[in-house]
Formats: C-alpha cells, structure tokens, sequence
C-alpha cells in the first residue's frame, strides 16, 4: 500500500447552509462537546523510519473525521430515508439499524424513516417486498437479539437501474447501506447511477464484514463478538481434546482470504497449537508439514488444538471456480479435508487418536452483539447520519487508528485487507501457538546455499 497513490477526497452533494439541530459548540475549553469540520483529517499512515521519508500531509495520506457537522445539506423535514442489510449474517447488523434510526428522529427530527426487507432484493418490484416504517419505539430492543430485524440476502446488486429507479420511485434521497466489500461495490455502482441521473441522493455505507477484511477499516463491526464466540468454541475443543488420548480439537472458522478471526482467536485463546490461514502457505504432507509437526505435538503433549480459517488449502480442493449470489468463489471445505487427512495420517502412521472437528460458523454469525461491538454499532452508525445529512456521499464509515472517519468507497473496495505474514500480528501468533514458523517443505535460500 505504501507505493500506492492514494486520494481520500469525500464527495458531497452540494454545499451545506442549513443549521444543524443539533446544538453543540463550536469553541476548545467549554465543556460542551463540538462540531466537526471539513478540514479535520487523521492520518492514515503513522509508521515511520529513522532517517527515512515523514509520511505526507495531502491526499494521499489525510482521511476526513466523520462527526456532526454545524451545517447540514438536507432539511430534516424533507429527508426519506432507507436504510437495508445485505450479505451474510453478522452479529451487530440490529444494532447499527436501531443507531441510525434513532440518530435520525431524535437527534435531526427526521420522521420518514424506511427499512428496505432482504437487502438489495429488497428494492426489486417484482420479490414483492413492501419497506418497513422505521420509528424509535420499533427499533428500541432490537440490538437485545442476533441475526437481522430487516432481513438480508445475497446478491442482487447487479441489478443498478432497477435500484435506483425503485429508490426514486420511493422518493429517498438517503440510504444507507450495510454489508462488506461485495455489498459497498454495489452501493457504489448505486451511487454512480444516481448520479448520472443527476439526483440528490446520499449513499453511506458501514462496513459490515465479519472477515473484518475492508482496506484501510481498523475493524469492521461484530469482529470483536466473532473472535469471543470463536473462543468460546477452541475452548470446549481443548476440553475435548485434552480429556482423551492423544486428543485433537479441529475448529474451522471464517475467514475467505483472510485470517484475522483465526489469528485473532488463536491470541486469545491461549490454547491454540496450529493456527492455518489462507495469507501463509503450508504443506499438509512432507517432513516440514502440517502433519508432521502435529504428530511432534501430540508425541510430546498428548493433545493439540488446530484452528484452520475456511479460505485456506483451497488449492488442494475441487471448487470448480462456482460463484455465490454475492460473487464470491464457492469454497471448498478445508475442515473435512484436514479431518480426513488427519485421521488417515495417524492410521497410517500406528497412533491412535480422538478427533473432535467443531464448526461454529453460523452460531458465531447470528449472534447478539457483545458490549465491545455494540458501542462501536451505536458510533459507526451515528457517524453515518452525521455524513448523510451533510450530503456526503459515496462513502463508508470506518475507524482508522482509533478515529471515525469517512472513507470514499471507492478506495475502501479495492482490494482486500489481509494479515501480513511478515507483520507484528502474525508474529505474535506464531509466538502464542508455538507453531513452526514455516510449514512448508521448500528449503529457503540459505539453506541451499549452505548446502552447496
């Protein structure tokens, strides 16, 4: 990313002239909490080196604070807005509903408040799905349960024109739009057909992606719940394992291209002896293998725990390239694969095993938000108001190094964020684990050179 030339410059509707009605301060040192302003930036890359380049105060480097602003582009009093839920479950998605809502009618006076059923399919004439009034009093205990209060699907973000022409028929001129890198490319393609048509409507993402894998995002929301109910599971895993001969607990967790929710969990667990994720490659077979230095493990400790993220070994797996409704490559199981492989190994190898293989995907998507995550639900989507009723616009709320601000979609869906494998996460992992730092079988330079 560092040789990246990067532009965090928000796009907005229109100037802003109409006083906010929200009254706060807009003096340092009087006690009363302040507006934000347009000119207020965090730093997006804070590392530097000795002797090397200070990273640059422009574009490039300088993401806009989200907040409430002292001047508002849209007039409470005419706002229509819509807010839907797209993709998968992930706990939290009740949460930021009932944050928005409530922003919107208590805080700016807004009364045309509308949830969309089933995210985008949920704006396609022909499902038939009528939206929702949405009031405080309707939203007031839905952050008490799991799943979606309105419903959400996959796919049907393809479908640009009939969107838009269903959110001009509904008359919005704000949406909101939750989900994760799938979900905000298609509310960008939205926003870019709204503008072509030339229409004063704001869209806002907030990131919703339990692989916790958008660029630039510190965390997307119910991270923090995944990685506690994820623990919760490597947990009964070591019981398991630690309660029988030569024990093994096999976990799969989420994580497509990336391994946070495995890395993380393997941190804090304490139990975690293998942790596999599809950004550090592996071989299963070999003298250097993931076999070979589970059978050391077990040899030396009796039990082991190993936690595998779903997108890894995906190489090793007949996916035959199928796709989702939300365009992602259907994955192979990578957790009956190493079951099997595990099981024959040891068969193979004379030593007697008991294999517990656990898969808490879906009771860790639908999950009630913890306290961690809904604090950070009620503040990613008061921020998104915040940003809307200023008439900004192709964006998605996010937090970096601790700040809330407003990232433009269009960067944020570039790319995927990943572990770095030769970062201080990964480290730490290795250290926790006490796992080979490398599991492969390709000898490393040095070492041929030291052969010859």
């Amino acid at each position: 990313m560092s040789d990246e030339v990067l532009d965090f410059t928000v796009e907005t509707l229109g100037p802003c002239k109409i006083p906010s009605p929200i009254k706060l301060s807009t003096k340092h040192g009087d006690s009363v909490a302040n507006y934000v302003t347009d000119k207020e930036f965090v730093r997006y890359q804070l590392d530097v080196e000795e002797g090397g380049p200070v990273a640059p105060d422009d574009k490039s480097n300088l993401i806009q604070k989200a907040g409430p602003r002292e001047y508002i582009y849209f007039n409470p009093a005419h706002v229509n807005a819509g807010i839907c839920t797209c993709g998968g479950l992930c706990p939290g998605l009740n949460d930021v509903i009932r944050a928005v809502v409530r922003c919107l009618y208590n805080r700016y006076g807004v009364r045309r408040i509308r949830g969309i059923r089933f995210g985008f399919k949920g704006l396609l004439p022909e499902n038939g799905y009528e939206t929702v009034d949405l009031t405080p009093d309707i939203v007031d205990d839905i952050h008490k349960t799991g799943g979606s209060f309105l419903g959400t699907s996959r796919g049907g973000g393809k479908y640009v024109t009939e969107i838009v022409d269903a959110i001009e028929s509904l008359n919005m001129n704000m949406l909101f739009i939750v989900g994760g890198d799938g979900t905000q490319r298609g509310a960008l393609e939205i926003a870019n057909e709204i503008e072509k048509r030339g229409l004063k409507i704001a869209v806002v993402g907030i990131p919703k992606t339990i692989d916790n894998d958008l660029m630039f995002i510190q965390k997307s929301f119910g991270f923090d719940t995944a990685v506690q109910k994820a623990t919760e599971a490597v947990a009964a895993a070591h019981m398991e394992a630690h309660s029988h001969i030569n024990g093994i607990g096999l976990i799969k967790l989420m994580g497509r291209e990336s391994g946070f929710i495995a890395t993380h969990t393997a941190l804090a667990s304490h139990e975690t002896n293998f942790c596999l994720i599809p950004e550090v490659p592996f071989d299963i077979e070999g003298e250097k293998g993931f076999l070979s230095a589970l059978k050391a493990r077990i040899e030396k400790r009796h039990h082991a725990v190993v936690i595998v993220a779903e997108g890894a070994c995906q190489e090793l797996l007949d996916t035959k390239g199928e796709k989702d409704d939300s365009g992602n490559v259907k994955l192979g199981d990578v957790g009956m694969l190493l079951k099997d492989r595990i099981t024959e190994y040891f068969k193979e190898e004379g030593i007697h095993i008991n294999l517990k293989y656990i898969d808490p995907s879906y009771q860790i998507r639908s999950a009630k938000a913890n306290p961690a995550d809904s604090i950070y639900c009620e503040r990613l989507g008061n921020n998104a108001v915040h940003a809307a009723m200023a008439g900004k616009t192709k964006i998605v709320i996010g937090l970096v190094n601790d700040r809330f601000v407003n990232l433009p979609t269009r960067e944020v869906t570039k790319k995927r964020n990943k572990v770095n494998p030769e970062g201080s996460l990964w480290r730490d992992a290795i250290d926790a684990t006490g796992q080979p730092a490398d599991l492969s079988n390709k000898q490393k330079d040095s070492e041929k050179k030291a052969a010859n």
